[in-house]
């Protein structure tokens, strides 16, 4: 279900992206009629519970190449809940100028969302943030949305990252977030980091709403693999119910 009057940036980024492509992108379910916004199969699109977050935080998506064109990404949920959600396409040897901006920009207090061993000596790591810190300004998170080997050589090329503190989750913040969604590793998708970062912010119902759309994410995707006549649509239902319960008016 296409709505026109949610776009978001990582939309607007998908179909530039694919207007650039030399050849359509190939996903696992290929032949699957997908909605053009959530890129879920069309009978299990979730565009109409879509509902915006009331939050202080903003966020900068920064796409490692075809990441953008994947069904399976989950940055788009960040944009699809939070207001302030820019996405750009990661380069090497051509930074987007807005990126630049916004990561100078006097309102916004910058922090790069990656693991603290990777830090360089001059990096700040946190691993909580508080209003001290922040100093009157407005938290902008930079994820880096690729695979893992990806998004490291995001981080280790890109200099403009490099005098940036770090905002980086200890094992045991990890191990108690699997531990509540039942996860036996600690591969996370960049919505579930999201999540951690609204929880680190003090924001719970914020950091638990976009984990309840990004489970609603998955089964959904998963549904639309099965495709199987009398598929159990009871755990969609509920994660629906649960999110949209959740839901708070956006102040504006």
């Amino acid at each position: 279900m296409v709505n026109e009057n949610k776009e978001h940036a990582v939309h607007r980024l998908y179909r530039y992206r694919k207007s650039i492509s030399s050849k359509p992108f190939t996903a696992r379910g290929k032949n699957l009629r997908r909605c053009e916004q959530c890129l879920l199969g069309e009978q299990f699109c979730t565009c109409e519970y879509r509902s915006q977050l009331n939050t202080n935080t903003a966020f900068m998506l920064l796409m490692y190449d075809d990441e953008v064109l994947k069904p399976t990404n989950s940055g788009r949920l960040i944009a699809d809940l939070i207001p302030d959600t820019w996405a750009f396409l990661w380069s090497r040897t051509q930074v987007d100028e807005e990126v630049l901006a916004l990561i100078k920009h006097p309102d916004f207090m910058p922090f790069v969302v990656f693991p603290g061993e990777y830090a360089s000596p001059e990096q700040v790591v946190h691993q909580t943030i508080n209003d001290e810190m922040l100093g009157g300004k407005r938290p902008l998170f930079i994820m880096l949305d690729g695979c893992w080997r990806e998004a490291v050589k995001m981080f280790r090329k890109s200099p403009y990252l490099a005098g940036l503190p770090l905002l980086s989750f200890d094992a045991g913040e990890l191990a108690r977030y699997a531990l509540r969604k039942g996860q036996r590793d600690f591969q996370f998708g960049t919505a579930e980091v999201a999540a951690m970062v609204l929880g680190a912010m003090g924001e719970s119902h914020n950091s638990e709403q976009l984990a309840t759309w990004f489970d609603l994410f998955v089964e959904s995707t998963l549904l639309g693999r099965n495709r199987r006549p009398g598929a159990c649509l009871d755990e969609r239902y509920r994660l629906i119910a649960r999110f949209s319960e959740g839901q708070t008016p956006v102040s504006g």
